[in-house]
């Protein structure tokens, strides 16, 4: 009987230390199920914006010849094609495997109707040709490519298949005008944010929570407080320390992508050489925003690391604040082509990761990386001035 009324003792024990620490039920029973549930969210309206990325961009589809026999075919239930009857010439082509233009070009034969209705399979000629110029790594133009192939598929099959489409009739002849360079930096640009800016995190935990919270633990920060200098220099000094050296894994991971890239990109499938690309603006910049990012992850860091009791409290607050973090650099793999919105690069953390990927785009714009660099600046100002009122506040520091 004994025996169970300790085991029950210890039992209720157990139960009223963990709930009543509201800090603890927060972070252990309500927190994984909430931030799974905003991850796979957020994860899932991404992806279904990918699927839908461009769908609702102008798309020119400049047809030339076109054949009195297939006007009713091209004529698709699509508002965002605007089919035009002109000629183009090598610079329409130009325009559209530099992305400069959303549009598909078709060329005819000019007797197209002619050749098709003369045109014996058994015969072994070359069956009438169309040619469809197009960039794959433009999600529009490639949506009505795929449109238009299914479309055209569809009639030949009706028509005893007298007709191809993109038959290369010389040697080196290509109709996917997205270049080896466009589709290995749409690549990079969604994963590699992600992969640096955990790497560069990994190195602000490594350190931050024991400089504030870890003084908490020992008793030290008491001296600290009571030494004649202001609060808002220990605050500065403790942030811009913490940043110093959390820089250092910052300037060995952009070592390391700067040495890795040629590496990276300088084979493609079936051994052919991609061009490497990346010049020393895009590296400048990647080193801007690489300082930036550990600027206000140290900043962010030390603010939680103030308000946990200890270092271990400290990992399971920040814990939360890095799965928003990784989430943020996830975010890159749902999404084609710069953002244009510069409101979205004054978002902490996010805005880093824009830039990164605009970089490893070949899309890289200074004002966004200056509205970055400018933002985490401010950002990083208020958490010092945060950080000094916690200094300040007796409750914060000394809570048990």
């Amino acid at each position: 009987m004994n025996k169970h009324n300790n085991t029950w003792t210890i039992i209720r024990k157990e139960f009223a230390r963990f709930f009543g620490d509201r800090q603890l039920v927060f972070t252990t029973v309500i927190m994984p199920g909430l931030l799974i549930y905003l991850i796979y969210s957020l994860m899932g309206v991404g992806m279904r914006n990918l699927e839908t990325e461009g769908e609702q961009d102008l798309v020119t589809l400049r047809v030339q010849n076109l054949p009195q026999s297939l006007a009713p075919v091209l004529n698709l239930p699509d508002s965002c094609i605007a089919l035009v009857e002109q000629p183009f010439v090598q610079a329409d082509i130009d325009a559209l495997e530099d992305k400069e233009i959303n549009a598909v070009l078709m060329r005819f034969p000019a007797d197209f109707d002619q050749q098709v209705a003369s045109y014996q399979p058994q015969s072994g000629q070359p069956a009438p040709n169309i040619e469809i110029y197009y960039n794959s790594a433009n999600n529009a133009s490639n949506r009505v490519f795929t449109l238009l192939e299914a479309t055209l598929t569809a009639y030949e099959s009706s028509q005893t298949n007298l007709f191809d489409i993109n038959r290369a009739d010389t040697e080196g002849q290509t109709f996917n005008l997205a270049t080896d360079d466009q589709v290995l930096g749409d690549i990079l640009s969604r994963l590699m944010p992600m992969l640096i800016i955990m790497m560069l995190f990994s190195g602000v935990m490594a350190i931050a929570p024991s400089s504030i919270a870890g003084e908490k633990e020992r008793g030290t920060i008491a001296t600290l407080l009571v030494t004649p200098m202001r609060r808002n220099e220990l605050a500065l000094g403790k942030i811009v320390s913490l940043s110093a050296i959390a820089l250092l894994s910052g300037v060995s991971s952009f070592v390391g992508i700067v040495l890795s890239l040629p590496n990276m990109i300088s084979t493609g499938s079936e051994g052919v050489d991609i061009p490497f690309n990346y010049t020393t603006p895009d590296y400048v910049a990647l080193l801007l925003v690489i300082f930036a990012s550990v600027l206000i992850m140290a900043s962010a860091v030390s603010l939680l690391s103030a308000l946990a009791k200890d270092v271990k409290n400290a990992g399971t607050m920040i814990t939360p604040f890095m799965l928003v973090v990784m989430l943020a650099g996830l975010m890159p793999m749902f999404q084609s082509g710069p953002t244009e919105s510069l409101v979205a690069y004054c978002v902490p953390f996010y805005n880093s990761i824009l830039v990164m990927a605009d970089v490893f785009a070949h899309s890289l714009d200074w004002t966004n990386v200056a509205v970055t660099v400018v933002s985490d600046i401010i950002y990083t100002g208020i958490a010092i001035w945060g950080l000094t009122r916690m200094f300040n506040s007796e409750k914060v520091m000394f809570s048990k």
